[in-house]
């Protein structure tokens, strides 16, 4: 399906996600750990996953509790198999089933961590996580796979060098992840992606504006808008439940008009 920016967003009634187990990962902090407690906050069961930071995760597990859904914190390591088991394995014991997968865990720019890590991470990690994910699933399942414009429109508009490899690598996630969705409909699993800017406060921009001083100023200026952490979390977990969302849907939050335009 092609990209869409859907003017009409649904409400989500206060506790639609009861009963629901969520997978979140990369939830120990910034946009996972938010889209949590947002999800938490409608009754879902949530799986915080984290690669390192414990005592990060479990604030965030607490931040779920309080804001009235359940939570639990894995440490997982998504790029091995063992790793993606144990988050569907604790998804469903805790909560007893499976019904939301966000795929939010994404890197790269990280150093030290090995040439091929970016592709390892945000291609072959997820479809690693979802092959585990699919068979647990119910008919009528989400997957929300999280990037963003500068990789999803990385083969018509070039980015900044020092993000171009994670980029492509998040662009060959996507694919990847598109090429399941014959699977994916024989289960009745809906895939949606959903793609946001930079966004002001993470990791990434972080590291992005450490490599290339000015690279956020500067896409600021040409975006217009940057969302917060906090309202790129609001925009996902909104398509969480939407019932009207074509297989393959492409949510472009905030409308990528310059990235259209070069099309």
């Amino acid at each position: 399906m092609g990209d869409q920016h859907a003017d009409q967003t649904s409400t989500p009634n206060d506790r639609d996600l009861e009963g629901y187990g969520v997978i979140v990962t990369g939830s120990s902090r910034g946009i996972g750990a938010a889209t949590a407690q947002l999800l938490g906050g409608r009754g879902a069961g949530v799986v915080v996953n984290y690669r390192q930071k414990a005592p990060r995760a479990a604030k965030v597990v607490k931040q779920v509790e309080e804001a009235g859904g359940r939570a639990v914190a894995v440490g997982a390591d998504l790029t091995e198999a063992e790793g993606a088991q144990a988050l569907v394995d604790a998804a469903v014991e805790n909560f007893g089933s499976l019904n939301v997968l966000v795929l939010n865990a994404s890197g790269g720019m990280e150093a030290g961590r090995g040439e091929d890590y970016a592709l390892m991470l945000n291609r072959d990690a997820q479809v690693l996580l979802l092959r585990a994910a699919m068979d647990r699933m119910p008919k009528g399942s989400q997957v929300v796979f999280v990037t963003s414009h500068q990789a999803h429109f990385i083969y018509q508009t070039p980015t900044m060098d020092s993000y171009e490899p994670v980029a492509k690598s998040k662009r060959a996630g996507e694919d990847a992840l598109r090429e399941l969705i014959p699977e994916l409909d024989a289960r009745g699993i809906t895939l949606t992606v959903v793609s946001g800017d930079m966004i002001e406060g993470t990791i990434t921009a972080t590291l992005l504006e450490r490599a290339e001083p000015g690279a956020i100023e500067n896409r600021r200026e040409s975006a217009g808008k940057l969302y917060s952490v906090e309202e790129f979390a609001a925009e996902i977990a909104a398509l969480v439940g939407r019932e009207d969302l074509d297989q393959g849907h492409t949510e472009l939050v905030g409308g990528a008009e310059d990235f259209l335009a070069q099309q």
